[in-house]
């Protein structure tokens, strides 16, 4: 059979030091796809000053397309956690500048489970909840990461981080089981 070098679109490359996993030729095909390869090219996935608020108005969209680049990108996060919750064509203009990132897991590392966790305290417009953002490692191998709406008010930024704490805690302890 041989040695892995393409599975379901993703490309992996083995070497004696780790294992490398990417999605290169993948993203050119999403841009063609989309007809985005002659998009701008931008340095990150969301703006910085993003608020969360309610689309009254509701501007009109091409259903096909939009739920086409969701399913796309959908498949993308597996090896690409840096474009998890941000807007579908700002996410392809940014996947174009960055088609070299990989994903690298060296071989001998330090396996330590750890977690980190934010907060964005009354971060939602609409109902004042804040929102929790985690990231979990084995080493310095990423392997979980998540962002969701937290479920109470927080009446403070301290608890909205203690939530999002709490939230990072629960899934390093369902990742160790």
């Amino acid at each position: 059979m041989g040695e892995l070098n393409f599975f379901l679109g993703l490309q992996v490359k083995q070497t004696p030091r780790g294992t490398m996993i990417s999605q290169q030729k993948y993203i050119k095909e999403l841009l063609k796809r989309f007809e985005m390869e002659s998009s701008k090219i931008i340095d990150t996935p969301i703006t910085t000053a993003t608020l969360l608020d309610m689309d009254e108005p509701g501007s009109p969209v091409n259903e096909t397309m939009y739920r086409g680049i969701i399913g796309s990108l959908l498949y993308l996060t597996t090896s690409r956690p840096d474009i998890v919750f941000s807007a579908a064509q700002r996410i392809l203009r940014y996947l174009k500048g960055m088609q070299d990132l990989i994903l690298y897991y060296p071989l001998g590392d330090n396996f330590d489970l750890i977690g980190y966790a934010d907060a964005n305290y009354a971060g939602y417009l609409v109902d004042t909840k804040s929102t929790s953002g985690m990231a979990h490692f084995l080493g310095s191998c990423l392997i979980s990461w998540g962002t969701r709406k937290q479920n109470p008010v927080a009446l403070s930024t301290a608890e909205a981080e203690y939530v999002a704490a709490a939230s990072c805690c629960a899934q390093l302890l369902w990742i160790k089981q």
